[in-house]
Formats: structure tokens, C-alpha cells, sequence
């Protein structure tokens, strides 16, 4: 059982893409990744942490406690200097308090809210980051937790229809492309998803050795 448990993890996510995302990596580990949709009974597991290492830390213990199996789980979210930080933790979440308009979907007005917020603030002004925390957790045992962060500042208004959230107003002034402007190979190669991802791999071995 304890070969089989190391052979095989558990991503404490429900979204395919995120999946596979992490399965191609580990599979050169010879792990085998599987999402939570094999485990129907897990619910939906609230965040109540204020940070995103204590979040991905809540979701990885939760799914390593019911299943019994490694599970690796993240959790990521913008930060804006001018907004003290803001959303953070709450970034999928952040425009809950807004009504939305007719045809409008969450991240559009997620980027509403804050385009409204930062109203006025100078482009020097305008910093920002994307943060991924992602935490590893064997059942009953050690845990490891990783961070990537992917630097930029936020436009006045969106451009590009790739990606997803907030990616339509966060510039990456390095490549001179927004977020939602990148491929998926390109995006993963410069975003705070794909850092936190080579964070992982780096220590997944030493991870699972000891």
C-alpha cells in the first residue's frame, strides 16, 4: 500500500486542465495524477486561511486525510501594490459585493472592480503580481509548500482573449504582452503557475524519499 501511495497523488482540484497540467511533469517521476473527480464524495473544502500557503495547506491535508494518498493543491490570486495587496486570497471572489451587468461574466467583473479601484492611479503606480502557492502533504506526514510569483503591472483596460481572471490586464512588461496575449506554452513558461509547477518538480524527489 505505501508503494502504491507513492506512486500515485491526488490533485485537490476538480478543473481537468489543472490536471493534466501537473501530470505531465510527474509522470516522469512515474506518478500517476489524478483529480478529485475520482472522489466524488469530497465537497468543496472552504478557504479560510489569509494567505495563499495557508489555503493550499488547508485543501492538501483535507484531500490527504480522506483519501490516504500524497496530495498536492494550490491556490493563487493577484496582488496590486496600490491596493495595499489587494485581492490576494479573495481574487476569485473579489467583486461578490458587485452586481453584475447583463451578460456579464465573474472575471469580467472581477476586472471591472478593479480597473475602478485603480481609476486615476498612475502607470508608475500600477504593480502588480500574480502569486501560486502550491503544497504537497503524504497523509499523516510531511508537507512541503512551494511559491511562484510572476511580475507585471495592471493596464486601463483589457487586450488579448487568451487565458482567463485577470489575465486580460496584466502586462508583462518583459515580453511586452498581457497575460491573456501569451500561448499556453508561452504563458506557462513565464507565469507564477508554471514558477511554483518547477518549484515542485525541483524538491518532488527529496519529497517523496523522505
Amino acid at each position: 500500500m505505501a508503494e502504491e501511495q507513492r506512486q500515485r497523488i491526488v490533485l485537490a482540484t476538480h478543473n481537468a486542465g489543472k490536471v493534466r497540467e501537473l501530470a505531465g511533469p510527474l509522470a516522469d517521476f512515474g506518478v500517476e495524477v489524478i483529480g478529485l473527480e475520482a472522489f466524488p464524495r469530497i465537497e468543496d473544502i472552504e478557504e479560510t486561511g489569509t494567505t495563499f500557503e495557508e489555503n493550499a495547506l488547508i485543501k492538501a491535508r483535507a484531500v490527504a486525510g480522506i483519501t490516504g494518498l500524497v496530495s498536492v493543491a494550490d491556490d493563487s490570486g493577484l496582488m496590486v501594490e496600490a491596493l495595499d495587496g489587494r485581492p490576494g486570497v479573495y481574487s476569485a471572489r473579489y467583486s461578490d459585493d458587485w452586481q453584475s451587468l447583463p451578460g456579464e461574466s465573474r472575471d469580467q467583473r472581477n476586472i471591472r472592480k478593479l480597473l475602478h479601484e485603480l481609476a486615476g492611479v498612475p502607470e508608475d503606480r500600477r504593480a502588480c503580481c500574480f502569486v501560486s502557492c502550491m503544497a504537497a502533504v503524504k497523509p499523516g506526514g510531511a508537507e512541503m509548500v512551494v511559491r511562484g510569483v510572476w511580475e507585471g503591472c495592471l493596464l486601463t483596460a483589457p487586450r488579448g482573449e487568451n487565458g482567463f481572471g485577470y489575465d486580460p490586464v496584466f502586462f508583462d512588461p518583459l515580453i511586452g504582452k498581457t497575460a491573456a496575449q501569451l500561448s499556453r506554452e508561452d504563458k506557462t513558461a513565464r507565469s507564477h503557475r508554471g514558477n511554483a509547477l518547477r518549484a515542485l518538480l525541483a524538491r518532488w524527489e527529496a519529497f517523496m524519499a523522505g
